[in-house]
């Protein structure tokens, strides 16, 4: 069985919709893992705490899943050293972090919806993985800045993809992915509608004016937003079967290191 930590900010209903994912795929048998802990950087009684009646619910469902709940307020946590110094502070706040999970076996950790830098110190000492909503070749940054950046390249494809947390933030190796056109189909009309908007406006201009809601970039957004939850647990099904397993950072199987990620399209395809 494979032990499996989380670690999550619990800032709204994505952040529970993870873990209501992978605990549905235990519960009808489909993993074979236990969640022996669930980290969160908030404790709830911070002030000020505008998602307070959010947290409270993931806390709840932490809870009601009989999972302990460890916190560590990094709003509390030396404030003085934070305004000093932030790297200085994030590897004092890796090492509690560290003293307050390491007792519970966690073989695999699971970034999901944890909005802080993991320290150096941590990347090195745990295996964990981080959802980032692009494919392995694609863009970097935010999931709405990956999508214009997308727009602003005429690309034919979009992905998902898992990858290993180390101490080049964001630059780990991707592990799995999941890849789906942008091009055919009903895409068409949007980007016909889009080259007409480019006649007399520049992406900014348009990026500007609509935000999230310009047809082309919803549309790409929620064919990849539908991929994120069969994503992740397919990839813990990868590790939970043992058919995969990290080693010195890099993704093996069958005693072999793996030249590069493992697509998992057909697999995410077939659970949307």
């Amino acid at each position: 069985m494979l032990k499996l930590g989380w670690f999550s900010t619990g800032r709204g209903p994505g952040s529970r919709n993870l873990l209501k994912a992978v605990m549905d795929e235990k519960e009808k048998g489909g993993l074979d893992i236990e969640v022996p802990f669930v980290f969160c950087n908030w404790d709830n009684t911070e002030v000020p705490n505008s998602r307070k009646e959010q947290r409270q619910m993931f806390f709840d469902m932490v809870e009601g899943y009989g999972i302990p709940l460890v916190t560590e307020s990094w709003k509390k946590f030396m404030p003085e050293l934070r305004k000093e110094d932030e790297a200085a502070w994030g590897s004092e706040y890796g090492k509690v972090l560290r003293e307050k999970t390491q007792g519970y076996g966690m073989q695999l950790g699971i970034l999901a919806g944890y909005m802080l830098w993991m320290d150096d110190e941590t990347c090195d000492a745990y295996d964990m993985l981080n959802l980032h909503p692009a494919l392995p070749t694609g863009p970097k940054g935010t999931w709405q800045e990956v999508i214009w950046q997308l727009i602003g390249e005429d690309a034919e494809d979009q992905g998902v993809m898992m990858h290993i947390c180390t101490k080049e933030h964001d630059r780990g190796d991707a592990l799995t992915y999941c890849r789906f056109p942008i091009r055919g189909g009903d895409y068409d009309a949007l980007w016909a509608q889009m080259y007409e908007k480019l006649k007399t406006k520049d992406l900014e201009q348009i990026r500007a004016e609509e935000g999230e809601d310009e047809p082309l970039f919803r549309r790409i957004r929620e064919d990849g937003a539908k991929r994120e939850l069969p994503l992740i647990v397919e990839t813990i099904r990868l590790f939970a079967d043992g058919k995969v397993c990290i080693r010195d950072k890099r993704l093996w199987r069958d005693g072999k290191k793996l030249d590069g990620p493992y697509d998992l399209s057909k697999e995410v395809d077939g659970a949307i």
